[in-house]
């Protein structure tokens, strides 16, 4: 972690010497995340709004990397540093160019809204795509990586301002966010909602936090004592800004009824300490103040927060962020390490030994689809615009080039019956059979795109808020499915998704199955090298892929029991973790090279060796299993992981450092507690579940660990 703890410091008095000068009226406006210029004490105009999910978003061109879900699954914490420092790069050009024209539009500044740390606890949840996926450790350590690529390497400026959201608990449904108390004990706050902020604020120095439209236990997130002053702040010790989501705070009165004013909730909200309000209720500190609801020392502090950011991001100073050029923006550096992110994200489900394809073959190849040749299919949501797009239609075509005949049919609708709104029903199916039926191979493209899932609000389907409602695919996508399946050639199924689907159907009658994600703006390009050979899949799964929804809990209830790898009771259809390679790599031995009894940290030499005939990357996985503790969680939690590549036949050495912290549970109260002395690591390529073994052929290493 970088210690900005001196430049922040100087920062402040700055601020707060700047901040003195000002009427208490322009403090106050200075709290709107667009805040209006201070012309006589030569302060632009700024706005706070900002994206940056996976690359910049929402400020025209940008290097488009997939989703923040597909990150995920490369489980490589330096290619997603590099791709915060790539995203951040690309801001500044934008911002040194943009704020030369005097353009200080929303979207143009450099303090950005990501990442979004959120627990990815249900399958339903729209907004699921934007997380790094279902567990505390991964999406930590991942968030961590992001941060710190965000915000930079220099101890006196901040490249960029990164932000973990929503704090706290957030993860649908979206329907009802803006009134739904979500419920969490504090076993299941302190184990799974809040370790990856704690990581962000404590590890990576994360400039800001936002909160959540729910309540949190009664509070709402945006306005809550217990999480902004209580953890945030006090526990944790967090010295940067807080910014309430978008319009939350208006949901104080109108939705939550805590409040009955609009005053009465921007009071409730700067006294528990939100500086910048994402929305318009902050139009009404003033009055508040009027009326006795604020102090002008509330509303000077919460304008200091805001200027200490401002001068960190060296925006009244001349920094070496200055000479970055807009020549940057989507430069080919940055094209390569969205590139390499697309191939390491992909995740092989199944493979009967049809992969890779043989470009040489001269094959007529069908692709099959709606979302084979779809633009929005590649980027998920809060996405940049690209100069280019290649589609999954479009990678293969320039894979094959004369070498054989790709053959395409858009087969269905991505979700209404029928393309055509006069033609019968299903009226593209036929076309994609006889494309089948003319193929030697198919690849079927399906799955879903930022109108079905998503954000309340921003997407197009009516039923569910951007939620699903389901794990099905749409109807019309089945039934193609079923169709082409039923003609009898080799189908491989690739799915574009940011979440869990059922793929039962997929799983049992297809010869391959791939999860590609969202797989980035010129994803199609990635995605053929994958399936030719020119590369092995690597990723690994960051959600489980259930079989159903009857084995999970409520979406409305925020209780773990049941969800997610470590709590859950059935057998997955894909675990957590797992991905196949067109290798086979396995752990063959593990050794405890050091052993730290007072903190617990353990350092493990792990031998892996690739047993195919083909190099692959692949992700060496540590899961610590307490055998003694009555608070332990039910199956096991990751502790650790690493990438590694190996050529076929080779074995390399590795080390592997487990925290003590992996051999704590943590009690009722919300308490870590070390009350087990032995403990089990499993070190495998994935899980230690009979599923997984069944799914790969090799089983975890078991190391036993008594302290």
């Amino acid at each position: 972690m970088v210690n900005r703890d001196k430049a922040r410091a100087q920062a402040r008095e700055r601020a707060k010497e700047l901040v003195s000068r000002m009427t208490i009226e322009e403090r106050a406006s200075q709290l709107r995340y667009d805040a209006p210029a201070i012309e006589r004490l030569g302060v632009p105009a700024y706005n706070w709004w900002g994206e940056a999910l996976h690359g910049v978003a929402r400020a025209g061109v940008a290097t488009s990397f997939p989703q923040a879900i597909g990150m995920a699954a490369t489980f490589d914490t330096e290619l997603i540093h590099k791709a915060g420092d790539v995203a951040a790069t690309e801001g500044r050009a934008k911002y040194n160019a943009y704020s030369a024209e005097n353009d200080r539009d929303i979207y143009k500044g450099l303090t950005f809204w990501s990442p979004n740390v959120n627990i990815f606890r249900d399958p339903r949840w729209g907004r699921g795509q934007e997380t790094f996926g279902e567990d505390p450790y991964l999406t930590s350590r991942l968030g961590v990586a992001y941060v710190e690529g965000l915000q930079g390497d220099d101890d006196e400026v901040l490249k960029s301002a990164a932000c973990a959201k929503h704090f706290a608990v957030h993860s649908g449904p979206e329907a009802v966010r803006h009134e739904f108390n979500a419920v969490a004990t504090k076993k299941d706050m302190e184990e799974t909602y809040l370790p990856a902020f704690k990581a962000c604020v404590q590890e990576a120095g994360v400039e800001a936090v936002m909160g959540a439209y729910n309540r949190t236990n009664g509070e709402p997130c945006c306005g809550s004592p217990t999480l902004m002053k209580g953890i945030l702040r006090d526990e944790w010790g967090f010295q940067g800004h807080f910014v309430s989501d978008c319009w939350a705070i208006k949901d104080f009165h109108e939705n939550h009824m805590v409040t009955h004013t609009m005053e009465e909730s921007a009071a409730l909200a700067l006294k528990s300490g939100c500086d910048i309000n994402c929305g318009v209720t902050y139009l009404h500190l003033l009055k508040a103040l009027q009326e006795g609801l604020v102090t002008e020392e509330e509303i000077t502090e919460a304008a200091v927060r805001a200027f200490t950011a401002r001068f960190l991001l060296g925006l009244f100073d001349e920094s070496k962020y200055d000479q970055i050029s807009y020549d940057k923006v989507e430069c080919e550096e940055h094209l390569a390490v969205a590139d390499q992110m697309t191939k390491e994200s992909v995740v092989l489900l199944k493979n009967d030994g049809i992969l890779p394809l043989n470009v040489q073959d001269g094959k007529i190849i069908g692709v099959i689809g709606p979302n084979a040749n779809s633009r929005e299919a590649l980027v998920g949501n809060y996405h940049g615009t690209s100069s280019r797009y290649i589609t999954i239609l479009e990678g293969i075509q320039d894979k094959v080039g004369h070498n054989g005949r790709v053959l395409y049919s858009e087969g269905s609708h991505l979700f209404k019956d029928r393309v055509e709104e006069l033609a019968w029903k299903n009226d593209r199916i036929a076309e994609a059979v006889v494309v089948a039926k003319h193929s030697d191979v198919v690849i079927l493209c399906l799955g879903l795109n930022e109108t079905l899932e998503g954000e309340e609000g921003d997407t197009g389907n009516s039923y569910a808020s951007g939620d699903k409602a389901d794990l099905n695919l749409p109807q019309c996508q089945r039934d193609l499915m079923e169709a082409v399946l039923a003609v009898g050639k080799p189908v491989i199924v690739c799915l574009m998704a940011g979440s869990a689907i059922d793929l039962s159907m997929a799983d049992e009658k297809a010869a391959a199955v791939m999860q590609l994600w969202y797989p980035g703006a010129r994803g199609g390009s990635a995605v053929a090298d994958l399936l030719f050979g020119d590369v092995s899949p690597s990723g690994k799964l960051s959600v489980t892929f259930y079989r159903s929804l009857s084995e999970l809990p409520d979406f409305e209830d925020y209780s773990m029991k049941g969800r997610t790898y470590r709590y859950m009771t059935q057998e997955a259809l894909y675990p957590f973790g797992y991905g196949l390679t067109y290798g086979n790599v396995a752990v063959e031995d593990v050794q405890i090279i050091a052993q730290d009894n007072n903190s617990r940290d353990i350092t493990l030499r792990v031998d892996v060796r690739n047993k195919g005939s083909v190099e692959t990357k692949d992700v060496v996985q540590v899961y610590v299993k307490d055998s003694e503790s009555e608070f332990a969680v039910p199956n096991y939690s990751l502790c650790a992981f690493t990438r590694v590549c190996l050529k076929a036949g080779e074995r390399q050495n590795i080390e592997l450092q487990v925290s003590g912290n992996a051999f704590c549970a943590v009690d009722e109260e919300g308490k870590r507690v070390k009350d087990s002395n032995r403990y089990v690591l499993f070190i495998g390529m994935g899980q230690p579940d009979k599923r997984t073994e069944e799914l790969t052929g090799n089983k975890c290493v078991r190391v036993d660990v008594v302290f």
